[in-house]
């Protein structure tokens, strides 16, 4: 398969490296000094992009990628509240984007678990649920994505909760909270805390080397399928 990278900073080699692995070729790669191959015959020529860029250019990457009949898979974050509406209406008129706020084949896993225990925990009332994210302190979104994902099925399956916040002491909310230490790949930590005992469920990523062979499997995967793709259309959990 032929692969464009958008962006390549530590995400992005590494999945030029696990690609490489996997027997793919990559043909173009477009990072923040070199916008103008964009326009080259080589990314074009593009199976699919992965792109791994800052919030405020992914939208503009998508664009930019379709608008040569290259299908993008993303894990960027923080682009949805303001162009969600925009990318489901192109990819309705046949653009494609696999996006997932994290591509770990654990995440994928860990994600799973949350919404079959949320559903369990639905009846029992006496506890109280709340999340925890940590990450690198390169990271200046908050929440990150991965746990909005988690907090949205925990809300959808919880009728107690009747949306996320943070720094919030409401119990109508689920509380979510960000700790910025180190170098850390991401730590997120999902709590039921009643009197009589506490039940904890946590996804700790060693380094991101999950993260990059799950964009690379969703590279794959995208190549014959269309529309707008989650990890949930390629993992059937």
């Amino acid at each position: 398969m032929k692969i464009a990278l958008i962006g390549y900073g530590k995400m992005g080699k590494m999945i030029e490296q696990i690609a490489l692995d996997r027997g793919h070729e990559i043909v173009s790669i477009v990072d923040i000094d070199n916008q103008q191959d964009f326009d080259s015959p080589e990314f074009a020529s593009a199976d699919v992009a992965i792109e791994f860029t800052a919030p405020q250019a992914a939208y503009g990457n998508y664009q930019k990628a379709w608008a040569k009949g290259v299908k993008v898979v993303s894990g960027s974050t923080g682009w949805m509240k303001e162009h969600g509406d925009e990318v489901r209406k192109a990819c309705s008129d046949g653009k494609t984007l696999f996006w997932a706020s994290n591509f770990s084949i654990g995440v994928a896993i860990f994600s799973a678990v949350n919404r079959y225990l949320a559903k369990i925990m639905n009846q029992f009332p006496q506890y109280d649920v709340e999340m925890e994210e940590t990450h690198h302190v390169h990271k200046l979104d908050h929440p990150s994505g991965t746990a909005i994902t988690l907090a949205d099925e925990i809300v959808e399956n919880i009728d107690r909760k009747e949306a996320w916040k943070e720094d919030t002491t409401d119990k109508k909310y689920l509380r979510v909270d960000h700790i910025r230490r180190g170098e850390v790949p991401g730590i997120h930590t999902v709590r039921y805390d009643s009197e009589a005992d506490l039940i904890t469920i946590t996804h700790d990523a060693h380094n991101r080397k999950g993260f990059a062979l799950g964009a690379v499997l969703a590279a794959e995967y995208t190549r014959d399928h269309q529309g707008l793709l989650t990890i949930s259309d390629m993992f059937k959990f």
